[in-house]
């Protein structure tokens, strides 16, 4: 199946193991929120079981250093693509509105990324995320 629209997952290549994983999931949860149009059906198992929905589209992972994750910051607003951030901050906080305070808190320009999610045309999403590499 073709999308119009391209999901991209940028982490800090840094980060452990864990934080990477927390990053990726939080960012996947922002994108799925703001876009539910692009939110699949629910699952079913052979025994009826219903199971939540995901995503209807694939997500791509991508390593990248402070500099490109900045860098793809400037273009998903440039290009007003659906943006979900992580900064390093927010690890040390407890709940969700201590995230949002740590953000808040951070230069509105360069703020301290670990993460950053972003969804959008194709070709915009590739633009922001040039430089960045396939998670491996």
């Amino acid at each position: 199946m073709l999308f119009d629209t391209k999901v991209a997952i940028l982490v800090l290549d840094d980060l452990a193991v864990w934080q990477k994983l927390n990053v990726t999931a939080f960012l996947a949860t922002g994108i799925a929120a703001a876009a539910p149009e692009a939110m699949g059906e629910p699952y079913e198992d052979a025994a009826g079981r219903q199971h939540a929905r995901m995503l209807g589209q694939p997500m791509l992972i991508f390593a990248a250093g402070p500099e490109v994750l900045q860098r793809a910051f400037k273009q998903a607003i440039d290009r007003n693509l659906t943006r979900a951030v992580y900064v390093r901050a927010m690890f040390s906080t407890g709940h969700d509105v201590a995230n949002r305070d740590a953000f808040r808190a951070e230069p509105p320009d360069a703020p301290e990324l670990v993460g950053l999610a972003i969804r959008g045309p194709k070709k915009d999403v590739d633009k922001a995320t040039k430089g960045a590499v396939l998670h491996s």
